[in-house]
């Protein structure tokens, strides 16, 4: 390139926009000089000869550059190509390279067997239908199959951590069932001796039930076949005399009647003859007309607690009934309560076991003819001795025995739970303390000011003798096989007598409470309003007090319920002498929405828990 072209270069310029054919130039400071280059300008000032020659040096300067490239080209031509082919041979070894390993990995993925191809997976329609949303994602899975495979896979995983949680379990009572196989067998094993002593002692029962009589037998089957069917707790034994059950070779009522017939031959013809000794011909009649069979049965009625009923069964073979006695065993102390002396004894424990059921009288008619031919008044005289025949215990010794038996073993067990539980109670009542236990919490204030000082037993000629129960006595509402007690409550000069009914059948029954009030005067339920709502509310609301079932706490809450009572009819008993709202004796402890409501003036003696306050129903 010649020097002319360079030196004819041109300043730095910049080309207008606009197209306009003006020169603009501008200077700050520290800036160089700017131009605006404007080519239609710069044409009308140009000379076209001039552009024309300019062109020819440039082409002619271009010729001979291009003159000079090919000289050099000429003279390395052959070491040129020579090298280019070698470039280029070793791209191509590269790129062939390349592609053999591309076309390996190509091959090794096709090649690749994934684990996951050799597990079962549950079909896609399963999957769709089990899986929830958050794994299954059908808006994507179903379009992208990869992502339904991974899906499918997740799930898997799911349903496998969850087997084998359940196959742990499994393991574990597995191991734990086969343990206590272990256990029974080694326990089975040991049992060999003692059932075989069993079976010995079993076939020695049965040998001697051959000997029981008929009403004895039938019982003696039934309760055994319900002890191994429903009640593991209760045992059946035979108990007496074999040999003599054995003697016995003719049926017990052929010898009393003709024992009788000849006797009543003997006595019309000796009466006058042998007068002095009629007293001892009746008693040994007597004697005989009550005899027992040699053999008796023994029931043992367990409880969980380790307290056992034991009833012992005869059979009077001239009356042709049975009877019943009965005896507790307990673990505790049952002498501690003089009170509960009633409650376990063996006269009284089974008294009203169904309803009406005293067991004084033999459920025979025919034995009233029998005993006024040796003059026996009531058979009530001998019970003590021979024991008492209830209707239950002939029903357990006939045909209807297995109708009856396991209502009658629930009341049998249910009897001696709830008098030792009233035996308990009696210790505390004694003592002054009312037990109320957390459950009936809820059922009286926090703070109960009158409380119980005295709980005595009455008889129940003592609660008949009693002025303020006379109404329960002409209602029919007292029988003398109750048990009779009484109450005293006090809180500062006021006494409350509470006399108190317990029926044989409780908690069943409900214990019945009569009161009298002594302050400023003598007051009772028949002639004051008040104390006539308190009785109510004790005897009354019954299923308010129970407490836990089956309701042995309803005594003693309803004890706490009258000392409760007795605070809100003395703090809200108007002074009439100064006017104020209460005996400055008994400060107001108790909140009331009202302190007197009606013409009776009846006082609030509902407790509203737990808002604490009292109110009248």
């Amino acid at each position: 390139m010649s020097s002319d072209v360079v030196k004819k270069r041109k300043p730095k310029v910049i080309r207008s926009e606009a197209g306009t054919p003006d020169t603009k130039r501008g200077r700050g400071e520290g800036e160089q000089d700017v131009r605006v280059y404007n080519e239609e300008v710069e044409l009308e000032g140009r000379d076209p000869q001039q552009d024309y020659i300019l062109y020819q040096e440039t082409c002619a300067s271009l010729a001979k550059l291009m003159g000079e490239i090919q000289e050099l080209k000429a003279n390395g031509v052959e070491s040129g190509t020579k090298q280019r082919v070698d470039v280029l041979h070793l791209q191509l070894q590269n790129l062939l390279y390349e592609v053999m390993h591309l076309q390996k990995e190509i091959g090794k993925c096709l090649e690749f067997k994934s684990q996951h191809e050799e597990i079962e997976l549950v079909s896609e329609e399963e999957f769709f239908k089990d899986a929830p949303a958050e794994i299954s994602r059908p808006h994507i899975t179903r379009e992208d199959h990869h992502q339904l495979t991974l899906s499918r896979l997740d799930w898997e995983l799911e349903q496998r951590k969850r087997l084998a949680e359940q196959y742990k379990t499994s393991l574990s009572s597995k191991e734990k069932i086969q343990k206590a196989i272990e256990q029974k067998r080694e326990y089975l094993s040991s049992l060999q001796p003692g059932l075989h002593n069993i079976m010995q002692v079993m076939q020695k029962q049965a040998e001697v039930a051959r000997h029981l009589p008929p009403p004895l037998y039938v019982l003696f089957v039934q309760a055994g076949a319900y002890g191994q069917a429903c009640d593991k707790r209760l045992s059946v034994n035979v108990c007496g005399d074999v040999d003599e059950a054995k003697a016995l070779s003719r049926p017990p009522e052929e010898s009393q009647d003709d024992e009788s017939d000849s006797d009543a031959e003997e006595e019309q013809q000796n009466t006058k003859r042998r007068r002095g000794t009629v007293g001892v011909q009746l008693d040994d009649k007597r004697k005989e007309m009550l005899r027992r069979h040699p053999l008796s049965l023994c029931i043992d009625i367990k409880c969980k607690d380790g307290n056992v009923l034991h009833l012992f069964f005869y059979y009077l073979m001239n009356l042709n009934i049975l009877t019943v006695k009965s005896k507790v065993s307990s673990s505790i102390d049952l002498s501690v309560a003089v009170s509960a002396g009633e409650l376990l004894n063996s006269e009284s424990l089974l008294n009203c076991l169904y309803a009406s059921d005293h067991g004084n009288e033999t459920p025979n008619p025919a034995n009233r003819y029998q005993f006024d031919k040796v003059g026996i008044v009531t058979f009530a005289d001998y019970v003590s001795d021979l024991g008492h025949p209830y209707m239950w215990t002939e029903l357990m010794g006939s045909g209807l025995s297995s109708s009856h038996m396991e209502k009658t073993m629930k009341l049998l067990r249910g009897r001696l739970q709830a008098r030792l539980a009233l035996h308990k109670q009696f210790s505390s009542l004694e003592h002054s303390i009312i037990p109320v236990s957390s459950e009936c919490q809820h059922l009286f204030p926090a703070k109960v000011l009158s409380a119980l000082t005295r709980w005595t037993m009455l008889s129940h000629q003592e609660f008949a003798e009693l002025s303020f129960v006379q109404h329960v006595v002409k209602a029919g509402l007292v029988q003398e096989t109750d048990l009779f007690f009484m109450a005293v409550v006090e809180r500062g000069t006021a006494s409350l007598r509470a006399a108190v009914v317990l029926n044989p059948r409780y908690p069943d029954v409900s214990p019945i409470f009569c009161l009298s009030l002594f302050w400023k005067g003598e007051r009772s339920g028949r002639t004051d309003d008040n104390l006539r709502a308190i009785e109510s509310e004790v005897n009354v609301f019954r299923t308010e007090l129970q407490g836990p079932r089956p309701g042995f706490q309803l005594l003693t809450n309803q004890i706490q319920r009258l000392c409760m009572c007795l605070d809100v009819f003395l703090e809200t008993e108007s002074q009439v002498s100064d006017g104020s709202e209460g005996p400055k004796e008994f400060p107001r402890e108790k909140m009331c929405l009202r302190t007197a409501r009606g013409l009776s003036r009846l006082k609030p003696f509902k407790y509203i828990y737990p808002q604490g306050f009292f109110c009248h129903r």
